[in-house]
């Protein structure tokens, strides 16, 4: 194992010389990510903020903003406040998509975070998240007395995250840990954001979902309500949080493309996470080797001078997500990732 973690990471003299290949073709970059995000905006009305040659971007959905390919996951690395030591090294790296959560679950994250996005507001996009507050079984429909109770619990945790980042606007706030497709077609909790967007809150509507996903995302598309979904998947298709484990006969990554690509069509920004979960439990659980997706990658990416996680970040790139959120808590898994997400594209035919 020893072997294969000096495999997947960079030495300083390599990643000086990668820096400056990136810095040469850091325009090319750019151009295809624009090209990849579906011709459904100019370059002119994309939104451009802390682009750098040392990362790529993706158009998220009916944003119009250009994301760093990579997510910077604070709502656990932030709680402690350990994880601020990474936020200038993400920046400089080119990271611009900053992923919170209320501090109902990780708590003191936001409040971590107010002073770096105080210092680059101009320059880096800043979601949240929040529960619901609604106890439902996934198949379960929900009453408009129920979906109105969410909407004011809702709001309320908007209120607060706004006040936790000390700002009076953030760009996309999500409905935080859905399973049930009813809760996404609720008109009472639609015009809950809409109405903090009309009062300038906030930007944009998404839902986190990794349970259920599947049957969440197609609630999405038919409502054609929400920006951004951010899915628990895998290169072996939907994972689930709440059980730790793949969905049971989920197709595989590949196979769920013609749905995602429905999502991209209905203005939807895909955000993966969890994405290598399963990978860290089958390790640290069951002492059982990372190379469970292996068989999912073509010679090239298996040949990359990538460990199983950045491999797992490659894949899921360039078949379907647009982005991916990583909870990252140290320099190492750190640059690990800018490398997966800077660089994977050319490990595919």
């Amino acid at each position: 194992m020893k072997e294969e973690k000096d495999k997947g990471m960079l030495d300083r003299r390599e990643f000086i010389k990668w820096s400056v290949m990136m810095a040469m073709s850091g325009k090319a970059l750019v151009a295809d990510a624009a090209a990849k995000s579906g011709g459904k905006s100019s370059a002119d009305s994309l939104i451009h903020r802390n682009e750098r040659p040392t990362m790529t971007y993706h158009q998220l959905g009916r944003t119009h903003f250009m994301s760093s390919r990579l997510v910077f996951g604070g709502g656990a690395a932030l709680s402690g406040g350990k994880g601020v030591r990474l936020l200038d090294r993400a920046f400089e790296a080119g990271i611009n998509h900053f992923d919170l959560g209320s501090n109902i679950y990780y708590k003191g994250a936001e409040r971590h975070f107010a002073p770096f996005m105080k210092a680059h507001r101009k320059d880096i996009w800043v979601i949240s998240k929040a529960f619901v507050g609604i106890q439902a079984k996934p198949d379960e429909e929900i009453t408009v007395g129920v979906a109105k109770q969410g909407a004011a619990f809702w709001t309320n945790l908007l209120e607060e995250s706004l006040k936790d980042l000390n700002t009076d606007y953030m760009d996309a706030y999500y409905l935080m840990g859905v399973n049930n497709p009813s809760v996404v077609r609720s008109e009472e909790i639609y015009n809950a954001f809409l109405k903090a967007k009309k009062a300038g809150k906030v930007g944009h509507l998404g839902v986190s979902t990794h349970e259920n996903a599947a049957n969440v995302l197609e609630a999405m598309i038919e409502t054609g309500w929400y920006d951004i979904a951010m899915v628990g998947i895998t290169p072996a298709g939907w994972y689930d949080w709440i059980k730790k484990d793949l969905v049971k006969d989920s197709p595989p990554l590949v196979d769920l493309a013609p749905r995602l690509k429905r999502a991209e069509k209905a203005g939807i920004g895909l955000v993966g996470m969890k994405t290598t979960r399963h990978l860290s439990l089958q390790k640290a659980l069951f002492k059982k080797e990372t190379d469970i997706f292996d068989h999912f990658y073509g010679r090239k990416l298996m040949a990359a001078p990538f460990n199983p996680y950045q491999r797992a970040y490659a894949y899921a790139l360039e078949n379907g997500i647009h982005v991916v959120n990583s909870d990252m808590q140290n320099f190492k898994h750190l640059e690990e990732n800018i490398t997966a997400t800077a660089t994977g594209s050319r490990y595919f035919a």
